[in-house]
C-alpha cells in the first residue's frame, strides 16, 4: 500500500520512520510542512491523487497547549480544518484516514477510565480544535480511524522525560503536579499499534491508545530519575494551582484502551517498561 505520514518530523512521525524498516510490504510518503502544506487543500488533493495514496497517518498537529489560547486562528487551522481536507482528499480516492487526536477532548472529571463512548467535554482551544478534526475527519471520510492517546513521549522532539532529565541534572530540587493522573505513552507503541491497524486492516472508528498503568507527573518524573540514575535532585509534589497555565490541564485522564487491543488483538506493554526501553534507547 502507499502510505502518507504527515507531520513525519514530530515525536510520532519520526517513530513511523523507524518501523517502516520492519514494515517493507509498503511505500511511503513522509511529508512535513515543507513537502506538504495540509492546510493547502488543493496541495493536499493533488498530492493524495497522484500518488495513489491509500491510507493517510495524519501525525501532524499544533500542541502547544498554552500558545494554542492565542493562537487560535492557526490551532484550529492545523488541527480542525487540515484533517477535514485529508479525509475528504482521502475519500476521494477511496483511501483510510488514520487521525491521531487527545486526551483532551476530555475535561478530566472523570474517575474511572474513558471509554471511546464517555461524553466528550474539551475545556482548552487545543481539546476543542482537536476534537473538532475528530468530527471532521469521521464526516469527510467513510474510512475514518480516531486514536486518542495522552502523555506522548520519545527519543525525539521535546518531551517531559527529555525536559525531567535536564532539570534533574541541573537542579537540586524539583516540584511536579501529583494532581494530574494518567498514563504515559511511548510513541513507538503508539507507531507500532497504528501499523497493526494497518496491516490488520482499518476499522473506522474511536479508538483510545496509551500505554498500560496509571500514574501522576510526579510519580513519573521519580521513575524516570530513578531509571537514569539521578540521586542528586529532591523532587517534590505539586498541585496545578501552584503552576499558573493559561489553558486548563486535565486532571484525569486515564483511557480505556479494551476496543483497540480486541480489535486489533494488540498487546500493550506498562507505562514502565517502554519508559525503560525509551532511556536505553536515549543512551545509545
Amino acid at each position: 500500500m502507499n502510505i502518507l505520514i504527515t507531520g513525519a518530523n514530530g515525536q510520532l512521525g519520526n517513530e513511523m520512520q523507524v518501523l517502516s524498516k520492519e514494515n517493507r510490504q509498503h511505500t511511503y510518503f513522509f511529508t512535513d510542512v515543507q513537502e506538504l502544506d495540509i492546510c493547502d487543500e488543493q496541495a493536499v488533493h493533488g498530492f493524495v491523487k497522484d500518488n495513489r495514496i491509500d491510507v493517510i497517518v495524519n501525525c501532524a498537529a499544533y500542541t502547544a497547549v498554552d500558545k494554542a489560547e492565542d493562537n487560535q486562528e492557526l490551532c484550529d487551522k492545523l488541527n480542525h480544518v487540515a484533517p477535514g481536507y485529508l479525509a475528504a482528499a482521502a475519500e476521494a480516492c477511496g483511501a483510510a484516514l488514520i487521525q491521531v487526536s487527545t486526551d483532551y477532548v476530555f475535561d478530566g472529571t472523570g474517575y474511572t477510565p474513558y471509554t471511546e463512548e464517555a461524553a466528550t467535554c474539551p475545556n482548552s482551544v487545543y481539546g476543542s480544535t482537536k476534537l473538532a478534526g475528530e468530527q471532521a475527519g469521521m464526516k469527510h471520510c467513510s474510512r475514518a480511524m480516531v486514536i486518542r492517546t495522552a502523555w506522548l513521549y520519545s527519543i525525539y522532539g521535546n518531551n517531559f522525560v527529555k525536559t525531567m532529565l535536564r532539570l534533574g541534572r541541573e537542579r537540586e530540587t524539583l516540584g511536579v503536579v501529583f494532581d494530574q493522573i494518567g498514563t504515559p505513552t511511548y510513541a513507538n507503541d503508539l507507531a507500532r499499534a497504528i501499523f497493526a491497524a494497518v496491516n490488520r486492516g482499518i476499522v473506522p472508528g474511536v479508538y483510545h491508545f496509551s500505554n498500560e498503568g496509571v500514574c501522576s507527573w510526579y510519580d513519573f518524573t521519580l521513575a524516570i530519575h530513578r531509571l537514569a540514575g539521578i540521586k542528586t535532585c529532591k523532587v517534590s509534589p505539586l498541585h496545578t494551582d501552584e503552576f499558573p497555565a493559561k489553558a486548563p490541564r486535565p486532571h484525569y485522564s486515564v483511557l480505556d484502551k479494551t476496543k483497540i487491543k480486541k480489535t486489533f488483538g494488540i498487546d500493550i506493554p506498562h507505562w514502565e517498561a517502554s519508559l525503560a526501553v525509551c532511556m536505553k534507547n536515549l543512551e545509545e
